[in-house]
């Protein structure tokens, strides 16, 4: 059977991190990225990373997004199996770690000169972030016709509604006192 061709996967270590990536699905979904995901261990399921990296490839995938926690070594190993990018994604474990997600950003962050990862921060901000880190990088290689007015509309929305929410607590605040 002949899969449908994408341009970014995403591989987490646990289902149990998917509420954190949900971002990464909106905006992909939000912006036309054409994707697929899956979940995978390092650690437990390494034949299975490696067969998504080589099917995702194969498929036209140009960029993967890699999320877990702990030690967090799928960024890595996902790295050293391609020359694709990859974005790390560290996440927090909760009860699992003492650390609260300083491990594995630090197993994503630390890698070792010429296998590079670029690492987002933690949990949904950091998938949001990876996902738009892809979407702009689509859009400055003209990758999808009419990408980048899309990412400059979004941009333009996120101003206006920082700048609703400034008039918004200045109507409940009111003018700020100046001093004497």
């Amino acid at each position: 059977m002949q899969r449908d061709k994408i341009l970014a996967a995403l591989i987490m270590g646990s289902d149990s991190d998917a509420p954190k990536l949900e971002p990464v699905k909106k905006i992909f979904e939000q912006f036309g990225v054409s994707w697929d995901y899956t979940v995978a261990s390092a650690h437990r399921t390494p034949e299975d990373v490696e067969e998504f990296i080589a099917e995702c490839i194969r498929r036209g995938c140009m960029v993967f997004i890699c999320a877990a926690g702990m030690s967090a070594h799928l960024a890595g190993v996902v790295a050293a199996e391609t020359i694709k990018p990859v974005i790390a994604v560290p996440l927090t474990v909760e009860n699992q770690s003492a650390l609260n997600g300083l491990d594995a950003l630090l197993s994503m962050f630390n890698m070792p000169p010429g296998i590079p990862v670029a690492t987002m921060g933690l949990d949904k901000a950091g998938a949001e972030n990876a996902a738009r880190f892809v979407v702009q990088m689509f859009a400055a290689a003209g990758v999808l016709d009419g990408l980048e007015q899309k990412v400059v509309d979004d941009r333009i929305a996120m101003r206006k509604k920082v700048e609703e929410k400034r008039e918004n607590l200045r109507m409940k605040w009111g003018e700020p006192r100046q001093g004497n």
